[in-house]
């Protein structure tokens, strides 16, 4: 990462190394309506593994334009793994300063009642108005005019 100019340290963790390699090495070059597929696991803590990789999520986001308009991925539904995946993270989090999601009590005890197998897709709307229209930034067409300059 250090060779082609994106800034790395050794307290980062794997899926944030990734995240930031795809965001800056990839992610702009996709042009073309383009998924991608097969997000290594640490990077998706709340999504399902794939069944024939214990190592990636059943995860995929769509790009256009450049941008990411698109993230999805199954819910994983065993509460067991869920704990064990929140304190994995609550330990990076201290130990590495990263932000991550916190251990949610409320939310292993609903998954322990019960959760059927789910899936879900967040679209921006934002992003779908920004490829539709041209403009390059999300501040040209966002619906709350005092965020924007002036």
């Amino acid at each position: 990462m250090d060779e082609i100019g994106i800034k790395s340290d050794n307290k980062s963790s794997r899926g944030k190394l990734i995240d930031k390699l795809v965001s800056f090495s990839v992610e702009p070059q996709l042009i073309q309506p383009t998924f991608l597929v097969d997000y290594p696991l640490d990077m998706s803590p709340l999504a399902k593994q794939k069944s024939d990789n214990p190592f990636i999520a059943e995860r995929f986001e769509g790009f256009a334009g450049g941008m990411e308009i698109a993230n999805s991925f199954s819910e994983l539904n065993d509460p067991d793994e869920q704990r064990r995946r929140f304190l994995e993270q609550e330990q990076m989090r201290r130990s590495l300063g990263e932000e991550m999601d916190r251990l949610d009590e409320d939310f292993l005890v609903a998954l322990e009642h019960g959760m059927p197998p789910t899936g879900g897709l967040g679209m921006g709307i934002d992003r779908l108005v920004m490829l539709f229209t041209g403009q390059p930034s999300i501040r040209e067409v966002i619906l709350f005019p005092q965020l924007k300059d002036k």
